[in-house]
Parts: C-alpha cells; sequence; structure tokens
C-alpha cells in the first residue's frame, strides 16, 4: 500500500514538473503562475503547491533528475575514454546536448545568476550539484594528466567555472544550431587541455599560483 502511494506521488510529481518545464519554455519562467502549471498537469492548485513550494522547487527538481540522468551515462563515457581533451569534451558536451530543449529557459534564467538567488549555479541551494560537477571533473583528471600539487584541489573548480562560461555563452548565442559555441568550445578546449599539461612546468608556477588566489577569491 504504502509503495503504491509513493509511485502515484512520483508520479504526480513528474506530471508537474513535466508540464511546468514546457509553460516555462513556451510562456518564460517568470510569467508562468502555479495555478497554471497545475492546470496543465491536471491537479488542483494546492496540490501542486504541496510537491513544490514555488517554481524555484519545480526548477531545482528538474536540476537535480538531470542530475541524475546523467551521471551514468557521462560516468560510462569518462571510462571509455584516455584524452584529458576528450573526456573534458565529454563533460561539456554531455550538459549542452542534456539541457538543448530547455536552452531558452536556462537563458531566462540567467537572471537568477546571484548567488543570494536559490537558482543561481553558484548558491547554497544548488550547491550539491555544482560540487557533483565538481568532483565529475576531478573524475576526469585522474588518469588523463599529471596535476601538480598545488593545483590538484582547485583545478576541478576551475573546470567547472569555464563549463558555466560556456553555457552562459551558449543560452545567448543565437547563431545557427549555436555554431558559434561549438567553435567557441573547440578552441578554447584545445588551449584548456595545453595549459593543463604544460603546468608542471617550473616556469608556470607563478601563474599556478595565481590561479589559486584567484579561486581563493572566487571561494569568498
Amino acid at each position: 500500500m504504502a509503495k503504491r502511494a509513493a509511485q502515484k506521488n512520483e508520479i504526480t510529481q513528474t506530471k508537474i514538473m513535466e508540464a511546468a518545464l514546457v509553460l516555462f519554455r513556451e510562456r518564460g519562467f517568470e510569467n508562468t503562475t502555479m495555478r497554471e502549471i497545475a492546470a496543465a498537469a491536471g491537479v488542483a492548485t494546492g496540490a501542486a503547491y504541496y510537491y513544490f513550494d514555488s517554481k524555484d522547487a519545480i526548477v531545482m527538481a528538474s536540476y537535480q533528475k538531470a542530475q541524475a540522468e546523467l551521471a551514468p551515462q557521462l560516468d560510462a563515457k569518462l571510462a571509455a575514454a584516455k584524452s584529458l581533451e576528450s573526456r573534458l569534451r565529454i563533460l561539456i558536451e554531455g550538459k549542452l546536448h542534456y539541457f538543448a530543449e530547455n536552452r531558452r529557459l536556462l537563458g531566462a534564467l540567467t537572471g537568477h545568476i546571484n548567488p543570494r538567488e536559490p537558482l543561481s549555479p553558484f548558491s547554497e541551494v544548488t550547491a550539491p550539484v555544482r560540487n557533483d560537477d565538481i568532483q565529475r571533473f576531478s573524475n576526469a583528471l585522474a588518469g588523463a594528466a599529471k596535476v601538480p600539487d598545488d593545483l590538484v584541489v582547485v583545478l576541478p573548480e576551475v573546470l567547472w567555472i569555464y563549463l558555466m562560461g560556456i553555457i552562459l555563452f551558449w543560452v545567448l548565442d543565437e547563431s545557427e544550431d549555436q555554431s558559434r559555441t561549438k567553435l567557441l568550445l573547440d578552441k578554447s578546449l584545445k588551449l584548456v587541455t595545453g595549459l593543463i599539461q604544460f603546468a608542471g612546468l617550473p616556469l608556470m608556477k607563478p601563474l599556478r599560483r595565481r590561479v589559486v588566489e584567484l579561486v581563493g577569491i572566487i571561494r569568498q
């Protein structure tokens, strides 16, 4: 009985989330109300609030769902990839491909980039999603690049910031099939992997120190 009730709750939750994402894409995040989401999902407004106390909560749940669905796909591809460039490409392109349908919605959410905003990728609320991404970058580096000790802790976070930059460019990219983003990724990824591969050279030590200092500033 309890199992059946849990399954029913999960189905209702999914219906509300999917209806909300469709409306967010069609009408925009700010212009959509919880009442409209409930109507589109075929549930009472009170029921929608029972499962999600706000539109923010729906978006956050969609982020968590994305992480859960993407994780096994990305991990399987990483296990088969050898070069650093191919591993980083898997992580970045995997995100872009998964969120392609909701690219305009992500663009609308760029107004929530302030860390004080719950939906900001830099907020405390989204920390579990962010930390999962950072850990995956750490896994991608392992075995594919010899990272100096002073960079080991901060480099995955630097790569996550790079990912955020690519995603921001992508959601604002109005070129056909986002071709400018593809070009940017191709060119910048070669630069990033080249810098990582040469990071251990003695002459790169001052640059490494600057990178560590910059990450420290960002974390404050």
